[in-house]
């Protein structure tokens, strides 16, 4: 879990897709090829930093609200790791994904 974010909190992510076969916006570790999903508290922090995001500029994507709760079994599912980023884009927080 997390030492940031409580388990039924709204938290922001990136889809693309919204509104066709919607998916949240994977980003990968170049360093260590993790695959993870980056999630922010604040909205405009998310907003800010999709021009950081490596994605498709063709493929449509939005800002949407989730529990973080629901969001950690998507993402263990999925194979991805979740990771809490601030408005520059930087890691504050490598969520485990344990209960």
């Amino acid at each position: 879990m997390s030492t940031h974010i409580k388990k039924d909190q709204w938290v922001y992510v990136v889809i693309q897709n919204p509104n066709n076969n919607a998916q949240y916006l994977g980003q990968e570790e170049e360093e260590t090829g993790i695959s993870f999903i980056p999630i922010f508290i604040e909205k405009e922090d998310a907003l800010m930093c999709l021009n950081l995001m490596a994605r498709d500029k063709q493929t449509p994507v939005e800002v949407q609200a989730v529990i973080f709760e629901e969001l950690l079994g998507h993402a263990a599912t999925a194979g991805f790791r979740i990771y809490l980023l601030n408005k520059a884009g930087e890691v504050i927080e490598k969520v485990a994904l344990t209960n």
